[in-house]
């Protein structure tokens, strides 16, 4: 079954962007690099005429999974979201832990995903825990270290 692929719209937008970049940026130069190194002769010891085949075909791997993507997305936009008292799609979401560490989230599509940055895929064990909270409220997840339980602090939309 597919499932649709949310994303925000400036996950989208970049997203969008890289697709436009190599499609019409970075594809037509390094054809025409191939081109020209193409014509200078013996093509077996040519590192730009080898170099630039093997990056094109990188190129075109990716934009084919950008436009299969691309074909499946769906934008949503967490300022329109009309139950701001709950964690949804595009929330940030102020969590504490049994010692009153507080860590702040974002749930954000798989593409955007950034652990480093506090964006977590909206599938991931700890988004899919805190899905549908409000404030108060206690939720459990098991992580990779073990179970761990979460008080939903504050919910932000932008």
């Amino acid at each position: 079954m597919d499932r649709p692929i949310y994303i925000t719209p400036a996950g989208y937008g970049a997203m969008r962007g890289e697709y436009q970049r190599l499609f019409e940026i970075e594809r037509p130069a390094l054809v025409e690099t191939i081109s020209w190194a193409a014509g200078n002769g013996d093509r077996s010891e040519n590192g730009d005429y080898i170099y630039g085949r093997k990056r094109l075909r990188e190129i075109d791997r990716t934009l084919d999974r950008l436009s299969k993507k691309l074909a499946k997305i769906q934008v949503v936009d967490p300022s329109q979201q009309p139950d701001r008292g709950r964690a949804w799609f595009g929330a940030t979401v102020t969590i504490a832990d049994e010692d009153d560490a507080e860590r702040v989230v974002t749930l954000v599509g798989e593409d955007e995903a950034d652990a480093g940055a506090g964006r977590i895929s909206w599938h991931a064990p700890l988004a899919r825990a805190l899905r549908g909270a409000a404030v108060g409220d206690l939720r459990r997840v098991i992580l990779p270290g073990g179970e761990k339980e979460y008080e939903v602090v504050a919910i932000d939309y932008p």
